[in-house]
């Protein structure tokens, strides 16, 4: 089934608070043939970036989506700003050496204080600092002890590592052992994000076409694109559609795959929300299968996780999901709940981003694995950047060589489904 109609309504936003009482601009699919410099498939994060870069630079740029500006990861996700990537910089030295590693760094650095400056010019966005994680063993917390010591001493960022009582100070669950705080990292609102730079990205001079799907892809001397009422034809095309991507581009589905994750909005609660967290920071933990949460602006806790690994979502989304909610803060049992979504995103068989040229004039952004508010964006750049004759962030990106799924496109789910079901049994026996 497409991944772009599996779960969803067409053309609508999910059903999530983000969502909630906001009235998007609504563009007009393309009909038609058209010609363009840079056509940019997908309206997320990615796709917006490598639009507004490209069309500042006075290239005449296109962007087609399926839906809607941010109807994909970039406008349902969990909001929240990391460091890095999801491998540690020791992992990155180990593999790349410490020149490449300390390249990346500084280019996810710099992905964290491009959406910090852009959210700075758009309140909307309700960015905010501080980010927490939450670890369950002794063990784990000896592992990011370490981590925190190079990190200060190579990279020159401080994180608090905390023991289990100061880390239940800020967050208020009895199942850490301890934790660390990154006073770097932070969260906002992710649809709000994800409309700004639509609308920053047209006026620096880039035309946005929604319920526009991208049926087919032929390359050549010029791309040519073909839609359900129309074709674009252009000299280079930016591919941005993670999670939601048809298999229209073979070389990018063989490395990233859509997996599901959920969450659950509660009722406002303003006067109990420091029962919960003591700071207004967003929180992941160590689990695999990962926990996620955040208090949003009104006070709405934002809870994400579970796992789902079929194509379709499951029939009862909301009761797993509560259940993990509660067994992490049963201060919370019996809270209303407002809304339950989910949404797809892309992970790759490493787990950091594939970003890449996968023929001379296609560049594919995807695969960011959960960390891709402030990752997915730098790609959008610097495939841009690329597209203008700077290749160095590009470079640093494909250095982390990303491989194929075992067995391809085809077999990628389920063995991905059984890997992922033995990780999630044993966070669950506590293995």
């Amino acid at each position: 089934m497409n991944p772009l109609y599996r779960n969803d309504k067409p053309g609508q936003h999910a059903p999530s608070s983000y969502a909630a009482g906001l009235t998007p601009v609504d563009r007009p699919p393309l009909t038609g043939q058209i010609k363009a410099d840079v056509a940019v498939i997908g309206a997320g994060y990615c796709g917006l970036w490598a639009a507004k870069t490209l069309a500042a630079a006075g290239r005449d740029v296109v962007v087609l989506d399926a839906h809607r500006v941010g109807f994909g990861a970039s406008g349902r996700n969990g909001g929240q700003i990391h460091s890095g990537f999801n491998k540690t910089q020791p992992e990155l030295e180990a593999k790349l050496g410490d020149t490449r590693a300390s390249a990346l760094w500084d280019l996810a650095e710099a992905a964290k204080a491009q959406v910090q400056a852009f959210c700075a010019q758009h309140p909307e966005t309700a960015l905010r600092e501080g980010l927490g994680y939450g670890v369950y063993d002794k063990l784990e917390l000896a592992e990011f002890r370490l981590l925190a010591d190079h990190m200060s001493r190579h990279y020159s960022l401080d994180m608090d590592v905390l023991d289990k009582e100061a880390f239940a100070d800020v967050v208020k669950s009895p199942l850490y052992c301890g934790g660390v705080l990154d006073p770097s990292g932070g969260h906002l609102q992710p649809l709000q994000y994800a409309l700004a730079l639509g609308n920053a990205a047209e006026r620096a001079g880039a035309t946005i076409y929604e319920r526009t799907e991208v049926e087919s892809v032929t390359e050549g001397a010029r791309v040519t694109l073909r839609t359900p009422r129309g074709q674009v034809e252009a000299g280079h095309v930016i591919v941005a559609g993670n999670g939601y991507l048809p298999n229209i581009l073979p070389a990018v589905n063989r490395k990233v795959m859509p997996i599901n994750s959920f969450i659950a909005a509660t009722e406002p609660l303003p006067d109990r929300w420091q029962e919960v967290l003591a700071q207004d920071i967003a929180v992941a933990d160590s689990k695999f299968v990962v926990n996620y949460y955040r208090f949003d602006p009104e006070k709405r806790f934002l809870f994400g996780g579970r796992e789902s690994y079929s194509i379709g979502f499951p029939s009862d989304i909301q009761t797993a999901l509560i259940a993990r909610m509660e067994g992490l803060f049963p201060q919370l049992k019996g809270v209303k709940i407002e809304h339950v979504w989910g949404g797809s995103l892309g992970i790759t068989p490493t787990r950091v981003p594939h970003v890449a040229r996968v023929a001379p004039n296609i560049l594919s952004g995807a695969g960011f694995s959960g960390q891709g508010v402030a990752l997915s964006g730098m790609a959008g750049r610097v495939m841009a950047e690329a597209v203008l004759g700077q290749e160095d962030g590009l470079t640093t990106f494909e250095a982390l060589n990303v491989p194929a799924f075992p067995g391809g496109t085809a077999l990628r789910t389920p063995i991905l489904t059984l890997a992922m079901t033995w990780f999630a049994l044993r966070d669950r026996l506590g293995l």
